[in-house]
């Protein structure tokens, strides 16, 4: 069989085309959400993902509400002011999981740089909340970098979620203009610290491609992510979305997508997605699940030798 020939940004080709949201299961999640006046990533950030997701039940909640105060030049998240903390955010999204029935949730947030610890013990505030209400659903963060407010890390890390996420988003030569209020290597440090403090949690990181990065550099990024002992890496295809955001350079083939997949397992990753849709959180209640067999067998490999 021939590789597939890469796509122009002009052109989407068809391996990156979905269905438009219509079940009745996507609507019934959506309502929740919207009854309780919960944000979602999956609607802020226009995920392609969505109809799939929300028709299973998962969807990502953002916390800390709708406003970012960073402007990285991928995301659609709307940037400015943030409004004051909601109280009672852990509550309902408690409340949320419980109607919903999940069984695995993923909690994620703007960047608030106006807080002391960048959210940290909010964060905190709602797995404590979840943990009292559905004590059987695990739960996963996908939390800002915490620049320069490592006792952000600390609270979430001592509320123990079950997968800590963090991406790592591109590689570091095209941080100036695609995360120009990150740093590449306090995002590493990050997930390191989260390790050093618990080492059972699981952690995962991931990046876009299409935007301007070369085989090597994503192949280092790898191996940064290693040194930083993390567990699972996901890799997606960058989409522009807005005119205004960084145009696509090209439209990954899903044969360099595999080809990422054979070469992040080779270098010891438990756990790899690898796809043009792949998203952090996509599939994230099936990928822990085997994210934790994949542990198991590990250790049992470990102990037979």
């Amino acid at each position: 069989m021939e590789d597939e020939k890469p796509a122009t940004s002009r052109t989407k080709p068809d391996w990156i085309r979905v269905k438009a949201p219509v079940s009745r299961e996507y609507q019934a999640t959506r309502d929740v959400i919207h009854k309780l006046k919960l944000n979602t990533v999956c609607e802020e950030a226009a995920c392609p993902n969505i109809g799939e997701c929300w028709s299973q039940k998962h969807a990502t909640v953002m916390i800390m509400g709708d406003t970012c105060t960073r402007a990285c030049a991928f995301c659609n998240i709307k940037t400015g002011v943030p409004g004051m903390l909601n109280p009672h955010e852990p509550e309902n999204l408690a409340q949320a999981v419980g109607e919903l029935g999940l069984k695995h949730v993923v909690i994620t947030s703007v960047d608030r740089d106006d807080l002391p610890d960048g959210g940290g013990e909010h964060f905190a505030q709602c797995i404590t909340a979840m943990r009292k209400r559905a004590p059987s659903t695990t739960i996963e963060v996908l939390t800002p970098d915490f620049l320069r407010k490592e006792h952000g890390i600390l609270h979430v890390v001592a509320a123990r979620p079950d997968v800590y996420n963090h991406n790592i988003e591109t590689v570091p030569r095209l941080y100036k203009t695609i995360r120009p209020g990150a740093r590449y290597f306090n995002s590493l440090h990050l997930l390191k610290t989260v390790k050093e403090h618990d080492p059972s949690i699981f952690t995962k990181s991931g990046i876009m491609v299409g935007l301007g990065e070369t085989k090597e550099e994503v192949l280092q990024v790898m191996d940064d992510l290693r040194a930083a002992e993390v567990d699972f890496m996901t890799i997606g295809q960058y989409l522009q979305p807005t005119p205004k955001h960084a145009p696509v350079d090209r439209f990954v083939t899903p044969d360099e997508f595999r080809f990422y997949e054979q070469q992040a397992r080779a270098k010891g990753f438990l756990m790899v997605s690898s796809s043009p849709l792949t998203r952090s959180s996509y599939h994230a209640e099936s990928d822990f699940n085997r994210l934790r067999e994949a542990r198991q067998s590990q250790m049992l490999k470990a102990k037979e030798a």
